[in-house]
């Protein structure tokens, strides 16, 4: 199968692309705008595979997506500017790229006719759960410019498949983790920052619940909904490991070898969601479930970061963070 993939020089679509040319025969054209998140080096090595080529491209343009993508028998959206923070500060982007962008995408798929398209989205959309999980058919209630960005994207390709036959399925994952992932997000953040000796910012009381998914069983679960989900259907992703904000930076206290004097308490996140959580017996119905525990799996990351500062660092120097 022909797999184009848009936004795989990021972290998800990167480990994706790297998993698919380990577990299949498939080709795979990497799409990608390499704006802040996404970068060359992250895909270096697979480009290495004949199998796969890279197209530098913005999703907005349509006729660059439509000369990429005609072709192909599959397309695998993860493309978006995913950042709450930067949202906040610039929600213009978000909206561009996550609604206009995902149009552009879809409808160039409806042009070419390709025969499954796959929708990566968030467990964010759904908004913020004190008690319980929420499931595909609960209410959107997005609360911050990026998951409303992302409901509206969701929005946008189911709508392709009433109106135009579009075989679209949509994932909605909780928070990933693992190699790659720019060094603005919480993990790879406190992680290089202990390392280097410095504070790790922690928001308000830490309090705020998130469930913890490894990188590669994500994209396990995701390309088994591309390959056998229901057109039109939504299938959550998740780990069933939820801890808060406090209990992960004082994991990577331990695994990097700080003690607290390394916490910066900040102020809170306009609008900080206080707990993520969705039902993932669909997915589980599908014969997928998670292989790595959080504890194998984060001291795993730690190790990768502590092993690669050829790759982050740079970026934490440009980006200034």
């Amino acid at each position: 199968m022909k797999l184009f993939v848009t936004g795989a020089a990021g972290f998800i679509g990167s480990n994706y692309v790297r998993w698919v040319l380990a577990n299949s025969d498939d080709e795979v054209t990497i799409f990608d705008a390499l704006t802040y998140a996404g970068n060359l080096e992250s895909i270096r090595d697979v480009l290495e595979n004949p199998r796969c080529r890279f197209v530098h491209a913005d999703i907005c343009d349509q006729e660059a997506v439509l000369q990429a993508m005609d072709g192909h028998e599959a397309v695998v959206h993860f493309a978006a500017e995913s950042h709450v923070d930067r949202s906040i500060a610039d929600p213009y982007a978000f909206v561009r790229t996550n609604c206009f962008g995902t149009n552009v995408v879809c409808d160039v798929a409806r042009q070419v006719g390709v025969g499954r398209f796959l929708h990566i989205s968030t467990d964010e959309v759904y908004g913020s759960i004190d008690v319980g999980s929420f499931s595909e058919t609960d209410r959107l209630t997005p609360r911050s410019p990026y998951s409303a960005s992302k409901a509206g994207s969701d929005l946008i390709a189911l709508s392709y498949v009433t109106t135009h036959d579009l075989p679209v399925v949509v994932t909605r994952c909780s928070n990933n983790y693992g190699a790659y992932q720019f060094p603005e997000k919480v993990i790879p953040l406190f992680t290089t920052n202990l390392l280097d000796g410095q504070q790790v910012p922690l928001y308000g009381d830490g309090g705020n619940v998130r469930d913890w998914i490894h990188v590669e069983d994500h994209n396990r679960a995701a390309h088994l909904v591309l390959q056998h989900g229901v057109v039109g259907e939504v299938y959550n992703i998740g780990a069933h490991h939820e801890i808060t904000n406090r209990e992960l930076t004082y994991t990577l206290l331990q695994l990097c070898g700080r003690d607290e004097s390394a916490i910066r308490p900040v102020a809170d996140r306009l609008g900080h969601d206080r707990r993520y959580s969705v039902n993932i017996d669909k997915i589980t119905a599908l014969g997928w479930q998670v292989e790595r525990t959080f504890e194998q799996a984060i001291d795993e990351t730690v190790r990768w970061y502590r092993d690669n500062r050829w790759w982050w660092e740079p970026l934490k120097a440009k980006a200034g963070i």
